[in-house]
């Protein structure tokens, strides 16, 4: 049996929009085994993102008494999203055609064996679905890891499970349908997203910075010492993302070809734009670059990169990696302070403003003007601009209601935020009953 997926991202719109053959139309029989296991690749190297990647990096940042808390938190959520994904996820998100869900005709992956396949940006060439949906899942289980960064250290371990299972249910699905799905609203418009700086990085950043204002501030907040325990583990953390985050971008090409090749070669440049971008902003103002500002330009990089990693050229992504760096160092430093939130691992400062950046930049840095491969026809940079702007708007919008409603439910069911001793004494012993350190 054959199945196509119209136009899975925002690659797949702009080389619809150019002429080329569209995803919808029917593919032939031609499984290039070398896209299959470039896509089997890059679904572990996602894995490894989450597994040990922002594990270690969220861990190596909170202090020692709460460090197997996040390890915790990370595994748990990493599992029960993907069962989520196989029970219900996949459909709501990729199951059909509709403006905001793709419907329930998938449900348990029915209909799907292992010669299902779907079809690629190249007419005629197809992929086992399987791999396709296991790739998928893996960048439904990263986003709601990325959110506890928001508010680590403070809040009830069963909540944050049962966030989760709402949130992917009302708020990732929805907007990964939205953004890469058949008759999505957000792809229809014409937005361009590679690899998820909507659905991925704007998402979990909304969604945290509301978890962090809703839980509220850690004790001591402003007062105490929360400096990071293990800045070797955070930047063991963040080289793994580094390496991993070549599977999000280089693999949402879904073929081994020159465009993963354009994805890759982006990959490194922004990233590497924006580490020192952020490392010289912190040596002029501060006077000395840190560890912890290279790895957070790190980062930065690799997400506003994400939207744009397969429309732009290697100088742009340069440059966008380094406006990113200094605007979302300006808000981790300035703007979090000014309002006093306490977003632990800024989550919204990087992930949130730095996909935003990356999404308004993917419509400009798309211009063949600035290395990129063009739009569509009859597209200019002021209009796709504007629709990456709309469909920021649209992300946002959805991702802040949807997430205030569910943090309200379940503070309503569990209650959110761990009594005043246990979070004193750290969620390692009091949730877990184990520490992630013994002397």
């Amino acid at each position: 049996m054959k199945t196509t997926l119209t136009r899975i991202t925002g690659l797949a719109a702009l080389l619809s929009a150019i002429a080329l053959p569209a995803m919808a139309q029917e593919t032939g029989d031609v499984m290039d085994k070398g896209d299959v296991a470039w896509m089997m690749v890059s679904t572990l190297l996602v894995m490894m993102m989450i597994l040990p990647g922002v594990a270690l990096f969220y861990g190596g940042l909170v202090r020692t008494k709460n460090m197997l808390s996040v390890l915790m938190q990370s595994t748990l959520i990493t599992a029960l999203v993907m069962v989520i994904w196989v029970v219900y996820g996949y459909s709501f998100a990729f199951g059909g055609a509709g403006t905001y869900w793709g419907g329930l005709d998938k449900l348990f992956l029915s209909g799907i064996t292992a010669d299902t396949m779907i079809g690629t940006f190249t007419d005629g060439v197809v992929i086992p679905e399987f791999i396709f949906i296991a790739f998928q899942m893996t960048f439904a289980a990263i986003t709601p890891v990325l959110i506890i960064g928001g508010f680590v250290e403070r809040v009830k371990f069963r909540s944050v499970l049962l966030f989760v299972a709402l949130w992917v249910t009302f708020v990732y699905f929805p907007i990964a349908h939205m953004v890469w799905g058949e008759g999505g609203l957000i792809l229809e418009m014409g937005a361009l997203d590679f690899a998820g700086g909507t659905v991925v990085h704007i998402n979990a950043g909304i969604a945290a910075l509301f978890g962090s204002i809703m839980v509220g501030k850690r004790i001591g907040f402003g007062k105490d010492m929360m400096a990071p325990h293990s800045m070797t583990l955070t930047l063991v953390g963040a080289s793994l993302l580094w390496v991993g985050w070549f599977g999000f971008n280089a693999g949402s090409n879904l073929e081994a070809n020159g465009g993963a090749g354009l994805a890759m070669i982006n990959t490194f440049t922004a990233t590497a734009g924006a580490i020192l971008a952020w490392s010289a902003v912190e040596a002029i103002l501060r006077g000395k670059a840190s560890m912890l500002g290279a790895a957070s330009g790190m980062v930065t990089g690799l997400v506003a990169v994400t939207p744009a990693a397969g429309s732009i050229g290697p100088a742009g992504a340069i440059l966008l990696g380094a406006i990113a760096s200094v605007v979302c160092y300006y808000f981790v430093s300035t703007v979090k302070n000014k309002f006093g939130y306490d977003d632990s691992l800024d989550v919204f400062g990087i992930h949130g403003i730095g996909g935003i950046i990356g999404a308004v930049g993917t419509g400009i840095f798309t211009s063949t003007a600035l290395g990129g491969i063009g739009y569509g026809d009859g597209v200019t940079m002021m209009g796709q601009t504007w629709i990456q702007i709309q469909a920021v708007g649209i992300t946002i919008a959805w991702g802040a209601v949807g997430s205030v409603v569910l943090y309200k439910l379940v503070d309503m069911i569990f209650g959110l935020r761990v009594e005043e001793d246990v979070e004193r004494e750290g969620l390692d012993l009091t949730s877990h009953g184990e520490s992630a350190y013994h002397y």
